[in-house]
């Protein structure tokens, strides 16, 4: 290659570079005063910061200005008296009636307080409670709910005292100075024989209350007439029903109260109890439908949920430490537990008793007795006094020879020992004679009111009636 066509070559080469540079596009830089028709962030910092200045000097120049000491304006106001409405002709002549005030006793409430509440005078108070002596003690043992009415005029002074004596009767009592003037409305009432049923669902006593049923009821139901034979805590399910019958005392629409149950039907497991209620010399007690009483003679345990610790039958004495026999069986409980009595008995004996320490002994006539021994205190019973099945007779300790707080119980026939978790109690004694027809004749009664809502069968209402046979025809269960 010659110099001549190097140097060709080599000005080739610059042309072509130098076309590059002149054709090549060329970028606004950032400080250029151009617009590129989008804005660099210092372009956006410098328009915020003169904006915010804008907005400051808008604020703050007024304040300075001449109308600073400038009085604010007010609103003008204008009064405008008007008329009252005339008092009613009644209030203007003291007429009674026409303004009471109920007042509903709260728990621990006093007469004395709801008058000093009402700002009427102590000596108002005991004119009313002078005029009514047969009747004081409903004022002055005033239960919470109690209803007080008091008829209060513009003037404030007591015109008429209003409560009721009971449940028929409202007594209304007047003051005029110190005259006092009684008058006395009668309110009929009605009583309603009524039966209640449904299903148990996720609560025997939540579905219960909610049909109308007082917690006393269920109480009954639960503690005293399916007590030993359905287990409430394991055997009952939701789908099984109950039906209760009751009276209720309604008045003027209202209901005052419901009463005790007479007669009850549980269906759990498929298997239908029964309960009826009936008064056999005075008291009142429940029977299954063919008058057998539902309560047993005996109750197992005195202790309610109490831990057996030592049985009956020979064993080491824990005290004297030779063998010997134990007569009875302990319960291990803490010092303070309630002992009931296993059942209706006369005291024989109830103090202390050397090895026993404070003992109660107790005679259930037809040769069964029972002891209690190692109390920390005997309950408020005495010698002769005769006692109902649950009662309390005293609490669990450690008296006389004992190593700790526990029950010692003892189970006796004709003076002899028996074992009380094995021996067969002795059954209640059943109705008889005039008693039993007089039973027959109220079951048939509540037979029927139960059929009429729930059509099941009662098997062991037994022939007690023509009601209660019919009762045992298979039917359908309502749901």
């Amino acid at each position: 290659m010659t110099a001549s066509d190097s140097g060709t070559d080599r000005r080739q080469r610059l042309k072509a570079k130098r076309e590059a540079a002149l054709h090549r596009t060329v970028l606004a830089r950032q400080n250029s005063d151009g617009f590129t028709g989008r804005w660099s962030r210092r372009q956006w910092a410098h328009a915020s910061l003169f904006a915010t200045l804008g907005v400051l000097v808008a604020a703050i120049v007024p304040g300075f200005g001449p109308t600073s000491n400038a009085q604010p304006m007010h609103a003008q106001r204008s009064s405008l008296a008007l008329a009252l409405p005339p008092l009613p002709l009644a209030r203007l002549k003291g007429h009674s009636g026409d303004s009471w005030q109920i007042v509903r006793i709260q728990r621990g409430q006093t007469l004395g307080a709801v008058f000093e509440d009402m700002d009427i005078s102590a000596s108002d108070m005991h004119l009313l409670l002078d005029a009514v002596p047969q009747d004081k003690s409903v004022l002055t043992r005033l239960k919470p709910g109690t209803e007080l009415a008091f008829d209060l005029p513009v003037s404030g002074e007591l015109r008429t005292f209003r409560y009721d004596r009971d449940d028929s009767h409202r007594v209304e009592l007047t003051l005029a100075g110190d005259k006092v003037t009684e008058k006395v409305l009668v309110r009929p009432t009605e009583t309603r024989t009524v039966v209640i049923s449904g299903k148990v669902g996720k609560s025997l006593f939540r579905s219960g209350r909610k049909l109308g049923l007082t917690g006393s009821n269920l109480n009954t139901l639960t503690d005293e007439i399916f007590k030993y034979d359905i287990d409430f805590n394991e055997d009952v399910g939701a789908n099984d029903r109950f039906s209760v019958v009751v009276e209720q005392t309604w008045r003027e629409g209202e209901l005052l109260r419901t009463g005790p149950v007479l007669a009850a039907t549980f269906t759990t497991g498929g298997k239908l109890h029964t309960g009826f209620r009936f008064e056999r010399d005075g008291k009142s007690e429940y029977f299954t439908g063919d008058g057998r009483p539902l309560k047993k003679s005996f109750i197992r345990m005195p202790i309610p949920y109490a831990r057996l610790t030592s049985n009956f039958g020979t064993r080491r004495h824990p005290v004297l430490g030779r063998t010997r026999m134990h007569k009875g069986v302990d319960y291990a409980a803490r010092t303070g537990t309630p002992i009931m009595a296993a059942g209706d008995a006369r005291v024989k004996s109830a103090g202390w008793m050397g090895g026993y320490g404070n003992a109660v002994v107790l005679d259930h006539g037809r040769g069964y007795s029972t002891l209690y021994g190692h109390m920390s205190r005997i309950g408020k019973i005495r010698a002769g006094q005769r006692i109902a099945q649950g009662t309390v007779i005293g609490y669990v300790g450690s008296t006389g020879m004992s190593t700790g707080p526990h029950l010692h119980y003892e189970f006796r026939v004709n003076g002899v020992h028996r074992n009380p978790l094995s021996i067969t109690m002795p059954p209640p004694e059943p109705l008889s004679g005039v008693a039993l027809a007089q039973f027959r004749a109220q079951t048939s009664v509540a037979l029927a009111r139960i059929q009429k809502v729930e059509n099941i069968i009662y098997a062991d209402a037994g022939s007690a009636s023509p009601a209660a046979a019919e009762a045992k025809k298979p039917a359908k269960t309502k749901a």
